[in-house]
């Protein structure tokens, strides 16, 4: 008989690898999940909030936790440290988790794991917080806008200075609201197998909660759906049998953008797992020829999954740095869509921790990642084709200012469409510009 572990321990571990070992909060919970895939969906279901919660609300937590502890939770041991953190999430946002259940469960995790000298602070600093939670005193918004916002939003407070200087404190509070919101889980819907009608029958038969996409908003995407109340996309059968793919919004949009004709070569530059890739070879209807590249086997091999589970013979996976040019590409290609790496501060729903990876220096190195890939990709696009650039995000020096750089530096394209989303109820924050080359001229 399997083990069953303790939930706030797995928690505590998950806290533990990504706020003090600085790894991926997407990849750690899902691997957590997959381990312990046995346990009943409620189970899994505290696991996932409590962990992305703790994540993404970590700033003010800590700022709890400071106004009432005599240690500053910097120099705590970080396991301590987390052991907090998790438990004032309980106290402070989850009605369904009592007060005393948080302080009890916190101190028994802090002498189970080797800290029984620690367990009365422990218990201490949360019995204050349970009591006196609604005295903390946030820095006030009219004096202190930048701190104010980055305390009670848990943004840095670098991001929330960029922000307001672009944005005004009314979109920008706004912006910060939404990425505290729960995510949403975006599919297509596989047009080569089934229609989006009979998806959403089929999706309703096997329990799962559908929402349609609002066409004003998204008018091209009545195939795609929102859906909720799903443990395992993997043990869905209409999953298995590729009636639909994963995909966010960004991605089909900047598919649709591409404006694909059929008979079209398509290069997707920075393709993995490969979504966009198959929504264009789809839209081909079995002419033409999808390119997805990517830099490394693991990435390709990602491809090459959901190409077998799609059927579609109108694609292949190449592995091949973005950076470094191709020559027999160039001037070959219809159109090159260029997704490419990016800050991801469009997607903060999803991978909560990013925002506190992200960094003035880092931003630099990414813009200047991104002007290269474009350096070399633009080369591709044959006369009269078409170039796509996305990216994730809501930056400015990611989209828009690389768009004004690419066209001073490359004269013979031209802007032709030009969109930045922010986040909404479903979609997340992201960019695309849709750049035509002149249909004579050598690229500079």
């Amino acid at each position: 008989m399997t083990d069953m572990p303790n939930l706030r321990e797995l928690i505590l571990q998950i806290l533990n690898e990504v706020l003090e070992e600085g790894r991926y909060s997407h990849i750690v919970i899902r691997q957590a999940l997959q381990k312990y895939q046995y346990l009943e969906k409620k189970k899994r279901a505290f696991i996932t909030r409590v962990s992305e919660g703790t994540i993404q609300n970590c700033m003010q937590l800590d700022y709890v936790i400071d106004s009432f502890s005599s240690v500053k939770g910097k120099k705590m041991k970080p396991v301590i440290r987390n052991i907090l953190r998790m438990g004032v999430y309980q106290i402070k946002f989850m009605d369904s988790v009592p007060d005393s259940a948080a302080c009890n469960e916190a101190v028994r995790l802090a002498k189970k794991k080797g800290f029984s000298s620690l367990a009365g602070f422990v218990n201490g600093v949360l019995r204050q917080i349970s009591r006196k939670l609604p005295d903390v005193r946030y820095p006030s918004k009219e004096r202190e806008p930048v701190r104010a916002l980055s305390v009670l939003y848990s943004m840095p407070e670098w991001i929330v200075e960029k922000w307001l200087c672009v944005y005004g404190m009314e979109r920008t509070e706004e912006l910060l609201c939404r990425f505290l919101e729960p995510s949403f889980l975006t599919i297509r819907t596989n047009l080569t197998k089934t229609t989006p009608e009979r998806l959403e029958q089929i999706l309703g038969e096997e329990c799962v909660r559908v929402q349609k996409l609002n066409s004003d908003e998204y008018p091209d995407l009545s195939y795609a759906f929102a859906i909720e109340g799903v443990d395992s996309i993997a043990k869905l059968r209409s999953f298995q049998e590729g009636l639909f793919y994963v995909q966010d919004i960004s991605s089909m949009m900047a598919a649709e953008c591409a404006g694909v004709r059929a008979g079209d070569y398509v290069i997707d530059v920075c393709a993995a797992p490969g979504g966009k890739s198959l929504h264009l070879a789809e839209k081909l209807h079995k002419s033409g020829i999808v390119e997805a590249r990517d830099l490394t086997p693991y990435k390709t091999g990602l491809i090459e999954e959901n190409i077998r589970r799609s059927g579609l013979t109108n694609i292949k996976a190449v592995q091949w740095d973005a950076l470094v040019r191709k020559e027999d590409s160039i001037e070959k290609a219809d159109i090159v869509l260029a997704d490419l790496p990016c800050s991801g501060l469009g997607v903060l729903r999803k991978k909560t921790d990013i925002k506190y990876r992200f960094t003035r220096e880092g931003e630099s190195a990414l813009v200047k990642l991104q002007r290269d890939i474009l350096d070399t990709v633009c080369t591709y696009v044959k006369p009269g084709g078409t170039l796509v650039y996305s990216t994730c995000t809501i930056n400015r020096a990611e989209n828009e200012d690389n768009v004004r750089w690419f066209l001073e530096n490359h004269t013979q394209f031209t802007l032709q469409r030009e969109q930045q989303l922010f986040p909404g109820v479903v979609g997340d924050g992201f960019y695309l510009a849709k750049l035509k080359r002149l249909a004579s001229g050598a690229i500079s």
